[in-house]
């Protein structure tokens, strides 16, 4: 019969890691980066996304405010207009994009590639 104590009943802890200020400054430099994700740059590092944040805060970089958030444009609708019939035109919609391009698009469209084409917008 062998006796077990407590300590060797206990999982392994893991160390309680430090990083030097450049370290810190590096990984913080790649979150700052264009199209950067903070949940990869954390993950790459094998880091809680919360500590990247509580460091980018140490280093003076506050989370983008709320204003930098999509405008909600107006949207017109017009009168229904009587069309002949025969005519191909039933059934379409103009989308006037932020620029002034427009978008047309017809009553048969099929919803899955119109859905494409707005998140390929969205991205833009």
């Amino acid at each position: 019969m062998s006796i077990v104590s407590a300590e060797d009943r206990r999982s392994p802890r893991r160390k309680r890691r430090s990083w030097t200020l450049e370290e810190k400054r590096r990984i913080v430099d790649q979150s700052l980066e264009d199209g950067a994700s903070i949940a990869d740059v954390a993950r790459r590092h094998d880091l809680n996304a919360n500590q990247l944040f509580t460091w980018r805060r140490q280093f003076g970089f506050e989370p983008v405010a709320a204003t930098d958030v999509t405008m909600i444009l107006p949207v017109r609708i017009a009168a229904e207009r009587e069309v002949e019939s025969g005519s191909g035109t039933v059934g379409q919609m103009e989308i006037v994009l932020a620029g002034g391009d427009r978008i047309i698009v017809w009553a048969d469209v099929q919803a899955a590639a119109l859905t494409l084409v707005l998140k390929a917008l969205a991205r833009s």
